[in-house]
């Protein structure tokens, strides 16, 4: 057996602890000057290699992590003073607001971000913190997904699974009761929840996992005092909004835009997620609660396929059976126009006019509703512009427009900067090649 020397273990712990290891203090004082060159040699060493480490226990600190500022993880995940970069390579904001940000495995195309748990123990996929007014509001820690990581051994899956259950009991100090899967419900992971004076917990994973499918592994932590969706996911129940409720979301602006407000942001990355992230910020707004790895398997797509207009509408299909909302295809592309379709034949009915598109355009956003909409990007200008390079089949959210202008107004789910963005009604028609909406069943 090979043992490290005093000094490899030091360097070996100043690696994996790189970032987090000053979390709750913001004003620090300066560091030694041999304490700062060895980090930044060490990131620079690293990010050259391709392989950058990122120790997530911060984030597992209990109760202490609950005081966490927007502010805090800023210092705490900053890259060494003076290394320049393109980003931030540890995690981005989601949203100009900081409510949201995101740890990302694959933070460039060529550098990969090795983010671990528990002193190294336990590997980790990606990692979401949300905020609500300034409060750190819940952590969400995919220890796995399919989608990032391909196949797992069914003894790894055990392993992590027994190993993040141990320490988040000890954590918590609670033992933890049984979440069962409730399909009538539309909640597809089961698992396990603690709750505890010192915080709430859940680890859950899809209900196939231990028979040798496993599709993720979620750790999910909150406050007592958490709100909304992260409450609601971690203790197994629904908070879905009534429809009744949505046209509250709406605003009439000034310079003459409609758009629905309060729309939750992800960021697809670099997976072919654009289908799946974009139905789970339409799932948050309802208070349904689910992720891109759960509405991914219920699909049945692959983050590395693309998906035609078609197989986006038989997707869309079963994730609407799954989670109790109800699908609606309001047009599809068929050869050089856009068509009506018989939902249940699947045939093709009239032409979809322009007019009809902007009607029902407006009819949703005055309802509240987002519309799926799925089009060719690259051949009509959009404002902010996208790369010259950016082409091919996507899926977007339509969250407003504006008469004034001719514009509709849209939403991307590639992060921060892109939750409104706009492109010339003419246009947007001409690019569609499909027109969805997913409906609550709650009235």
């Amino acid at each position: 057996m090979k043992f490290l020397s005093h000094r490899q273990k030091s360097l070996r712990k100043l690696a994996i602890g790189l970032v987090g290891i000053t979390l709750f203090q913001q004003t620090s004082t300066a560091q030694n000057e041999p304490e700062t060159a060895a980090k930044k040699k060490i990131f620079v060493q690293q990010m050259q290699a391709g392989k950058l480490s990122c120790s997530l226990d911060p984030l597992v600190k209990i109760p202490e992590v609950w005081a966490l500022l927007p502010t805090a993880l800023d210092s705490a995940y900053a890259i060494p003073d003076g290394m320049k970069v393109a980003k931030n390579p540890y995690f981005q904001w989601l949203t100009e607001s900081h409510e949201r940000a995101v740890f990302s495995k694959q933070p460039f195309s060529n550098v990969k971000l090795e983010m671990s748990l528990f002193g190294g123990e336990l590997p980790a996929d990606e990692v979401i913190v949300d905020f609500i007014e300034n409060k750190l509001n819940g952590i969400t820690i995919t220890l796995y997904n399919k989608g990032d990581s391909g196949k797992i051994e069914t003894q790894e899956f055990q392993r992590r699974l027994k190993l993040c259950g141990q320490k988040i009991g000890e954590l918590l100090q609670s033992s933890p009761v049984l979440k069962k899967a409730n399909p009538t419900q539309g909640l597809l992971a089961e698992g396990w929840f603690w709750s505890s004076p010192r915080g709430m917990a859940s680890l859950e994973y899809n209900p196939d996992a231990m028979q040798g499918d496993a599709e993720f592994l979620r750790l999910r932590l909150a406050p007592r005092d958490a709100k909304g969706l992260i409450a609601a996911s971690l203790q197994g129940r629904s908070v879905t909004v009534k429809a009744s409720d949505l046209p509250k979301n709406v605003s009439k602006e000034s310079n003459g835009n409609v758009v629905i407000n309060g729309l939750p942001m992800v960021d697809q990355g670099q997976k072919g997620y654009c289908l799946v992230a974009t139905t789970q910020r339409l799932f948050e707004y309802y208070g349904i609660p689910a992720d891109q790895h759960q509405i991914a398997q219920a699909a049945g797509t692959s983050a590395s396929e693309g998906t035609s207009t078609l197989a986006m509408a038989e997707a869309l299909g079963k994730i609407d059976y799954r989670f109790k909302t109800r699908f609606k295809i309001l047009a599809m592309r068929d050869e050089n126009q856009l068509v009506e379709v018989n939902e249940r034949k699947m045939t093709v009915g009239k032409h979809f006019e322009q007019t009809a598109f902007i009607k029902e355009v407006r009819r949703y956003i005055a309802e509240g509703v987002p519309l799926l909409w799925s089009l060719e990007l690259g051949r009509y200008p959009e404002e902010p512009p996208i790369s010259k390079q950016t082409a091919g089949g996507h899926m977007r959210m339509i969250i407003g427009y504006n008469d004034k202008t001719g514009h509709i107004l849209f939403s991307d789910s590639w992060g921060a900067g892109h939750e409104l963005k706009k492109m010339k009604l003419d246009d947007a028609y001409s690019a569609s090649t499909g027109l969805f909406v997913m409906l609550p069943t709650v009235r």
